[in-house]
């Protein structure tokens, strides 16, 4: 029963993620041909969404066994408005970076959001700062050096690290040809909008967190979200793309980028990360992004033809650096914690229950 346990707060979590990352940084790369090849990021979000929310139409109509689910309320509703609304801008700022710069770029500046996702968590009262402690110094500094690093990788190209392959050497399709290539390329640019998508994330989390505390259906939740994604895309598309040329799909890459993305990503990805967060908090989710810069350099200069530049490697090993040093001083923090708890065990009765209290008012809602 004990490893049951384990295996379904700790492990099944930890290979979920590492799955997820390898599986968004894939999808990203999938994107990056589609609009290469000129296909609108505004109705790729409408698309993918709605064919995520059609593969998710019969959950609502179905309870989990053993679970009772509240009934759906106003707040409930509210707060799945708020994350549809959050979610679609930051695919939208999330793609049109993309496609201004690379998977690449976007995987280094993802790992922002464990800072992110802890400066929040500091503003909703959902970590402990102390400022003489080591272990919150440790966090504050490396959620500044972070931060740092991903100016850095916006900021700065510098020179090539990793030459453009040629493609005849790859065995690639031309579909997948070099991102360089790109007339529309801006790295800046890029960069600015993949930024705001990662300040968007750690609300994302940290709001569909909530919800879950309030409503534990992961797939009921996943798809009313990605149903008002799908809705409020469609409202901005139809503003930035009238011609109806746009959204005429053939069977080419965009078609199948856009399936892929609506059944892996909105659908399997959102779901398990939903889930992650009931079990485990919006920080454990937040942790594995640094490891999808590996993968995306690997399947850039594999696929894309991407080139890796200096600022790139410098930024994301800043980036790296800074979100190491958080994880150091959360796991510190933790380790105190769990003295303390170990300590009132032996207390007398009347001084026991203030010690757990504190211990439980010192607890941070993100794990």
């Amino acid at each position: 029963m004990a490893g049951q346990k384990y295996c379904y707060r700790d492990v099944l979590p930890f290979a979920a993620m590492v799955t997820m990352e390898c599986l968004n940084v894939g999808l990203n790369t999938l994107y990056k041909a589609a609009t290469m090849k000129g296909m609108s990021e505004h109705v790729f979000v409408v698309y993918s969404y709605a064919v995520a929310a059609l593969c998710l139409l019969p959950s609502p109509f179905f309870t989990p066994r053993g679970r009772t689910l509240p009934p759906v309320n106003f707040s409930i509703v509210s707060k799945i408005c708020i994350l549809g609304l959050i979610g679609c801008t930051s695919q939208i700022m999330g793609y049109t970076g993309i496609g201004y710069s690379s998977p690449t770029l976007a995987s280094a500046i993802s790992n922002l959001v464990p800072a992110f996702t802890f400066i929040l968590a500091i503003i909703f009262r959902m970590e402990s700062v102390a400022l003489r402690s080591s272990s919150s110094q440790a966090k504050v500094l490396g959620a500044i050096v972070s931060i740092s690093g991903a100016f850095l990788v916006t900021l700065y190209k510098g020179p090539r690290i990793i030459p453009t392959p040629s493609l005849s050497s790859l065995s690639v399709p031309q579909l997948l040809s070099s991102s360089n290539s790109n007339p529309n390329s801006n790295w800046v640019l890029g960069g600015l909008f993949l930024t705001t998508e990662y300040i968007l994330v750690p609300m994302w989390y940290i709001v569909q967190a909530q919800i879950m505390k309030e409503y534990p259906s992961e797939l009921t939740v996943v798809f009313f979200y990605n149903l008002i994604v799908s809705v409020l895309a469609g409202i901005v598309a139809l503003i930035t793309e009238p011609d109806s040329s746009a959204w005429k799909l053939k069977p080419d890459i965009a078609l199948a980028s856009i399936i892929c993305s609506g059944i892996f990503g909105s659908f399997i990805n959102n779901s398990v990360h939903t889930w992650v967060l009931r079990v485990k908090g919006p920080f454990f989710v937040a942790m594995f992004k640094p490891l999808s810069i590996a993968i995306a350099v690997t399947m850039g200069v594999i696929f894309l033809g991407d080139t890796l530049y200096l600022g790139s490697a410098i930024g994301a090993m800043i980036i790296s650096i800074g979100f190491y040093t958080v994880m150091w001083g959360k796991a510190k923090e933790e380790m105190g914690v769990g003295r303390l708890d170990v300590e009132s065990l032996g207390s007398p009765p009347s001084q026991k229950t203030p010690l757990l209290q504190q211990s439980s008012q010192n607890q941070t809602f993100v794990s």
